[in-house]
């Protein structure tokens, strides 16, 4: 494993209304497990509409049977290994199940476009989207001005940091540990979206962030819902609202984040097929290990899932993603992620890519630093967007 230094200074993370009725988990499920075999859209997300233009555009998996040899399927010697494919798919179901009520019933309606604004190299569009039917979700697009017509597409995930009013404008602004990704996205033509998350941004009603995310956690749980489930699946529905843009390639599709960001861009890439390329940067450890380390605190109460140890570690979430490509950077000095925990994911998930001649696909790398993005690990993430989303073949 490759050690590098710096002498940059560690940003640590910090630390509603629930209505409707409960959505059919069943249902759910058996739209994810499609998802797994046939890389398309699913029952979850059956409605979207380009903002920019108002077309309509409807997807309608009903009835959709699984596709032999579907992208994203792990192969041996070129032929489909079935059997670690319905492993696969049979625990991205049980992963989904652990996130609590999910109100999947609801279809998204028509986004709405707030703004447009034209900013060097490309236009930003303002969104509401209606992902959840409960609370409605803010977001931005960027689309750049020299893009392929049907150009790449990338999910940002912005981190915690205890920065509540940051939330989605992360991508735009950064943080003194991050540099922004929008000026990035914009020179190699990738679409890019972000939301804001349950309590973040827009989304946060508390004057006191941490307080509403801990009371937005406790409500939940009493009504049957996980906090960080509700996070992946506005997530999830955000994913597909992308893949679905016109100016999308939807075979080249990819999910980034930093910190909390990047939990949640490994949970993605592990419970939709569709992700391509998945790029997170400072927080891949195993729990065991964090639990070893004491830095249980160190992580927002949003990230912990009632019962997800007995069922999970983090390699197994991450085997999920497998093959499919997977880059992952972290500080060797970060007390979020300990390097221990790091190793172990790594050495377990080598292994598997090797076994489907999928090694160079699999890259997970500790530097020498804290909870930082380097400038080594930007140019890292780089090589992997061009490779994997700009010039990658659909």
């Amino acid at each position: 494993m490759k050690i590098r230094n710096s002498k940059r200074e560690e940003e640590v993370e910090g630390g509603m209304k629930v209505q409707g009725e409960l959505a059919n988990r069943r249902e759910f499920l058996q739209m994810s497990a499609a998802l797994a075999l046939t890389g398309v859209v699913g029952r979850g997300s059956l409605t979207q509409i380009d903002a920019a233009e108002g077309a309509k555009r409807v997807v309608n998996t009903d009835g959709a049977e699984p596709t032999p040899g579907a992208k994203g399927v792990a192969v041996v010697g070129g032929m489909q290994d079935a059997a670690f494919a319905a492993k696969q798919e049979e625990r991205r179901k049980e992963l989904w199940s652990l996130l609590g009520d999910l109100p999947t019933q609801h279809v998204p309606g028509p986004p709405k476009l707030v703004s447009s604004e034209k900013h060097e190299g490309y236009t930003l569009e303002r969104l509401v989207l209606d992902l959840n039917g409960m609370e409605a979700v803010p977001a931005l697009l960027l689309i750049p001005d020299k893009r392929e017509e049907r150009a790449p597409g990338l999910l940002y995930i912005h981190w915690h940091g205890g920065m509540y009013d940051l939330g989605k404008e992360m991508l735009l602004k950064g943080v003194s540990v991050a540099p922004a990704y929008a000026p990035v996205c914009a020179e190699k033509g990738i679409v890019t979206l972000a939301i804001d998350s349950w309590c973040f941004g827009e989304r946060k009603h508390e004057k006191v962030g941490r307080t509403g995310e801990e009371n937005a956690f406790k409500e939940m749980l009493w009504k049957g819902r996980v906090l960080y489930g509700m996070m992946m699946l506005d997530e999830f529905r955000a994913f597909d609202y992308l893949a679905q843009r016109r100016e999308v390639d939807p075979e080249r599709l990819g999910v980034l984040g930093m910190s909390m960001g990047s939990t949640k861009a490994w949970w993605l890439a592990a419970l939709e097929p569709r992700v391509k390329v998945c790029m997170d940067v400072c927080c891949l450890t195993d729990f065991e290990e964090l639990i070893k380390a004491d830095g249980l605190s160190g992580h927002g109460i949003y990230y912990y899932v009632p019962s997800l140890l007995k069922h999970f570690q983090t390699a197994e979430i991450n085997e999920l993603i497998v093959p499919r490509a997977h880059l992952s950077v972290n500080g060797w000095l970060d007390e979020l992620t300990p390097p221990k925990g790091v190793e172990k994911v790594r050495d377990y998930l080598m292994p598997l890519y090797r076994k489907y001649g999928k090694e160079s696909d699999c890259h997970v790398e500790l530097f020498e630093c804290a909870h930082v993005e380097l400038p080594e690990m930007r140019k890292v993430i780089l090589e992997w967007m061009d490779r994997y989303l700009v010039k990658a073949k659909a």
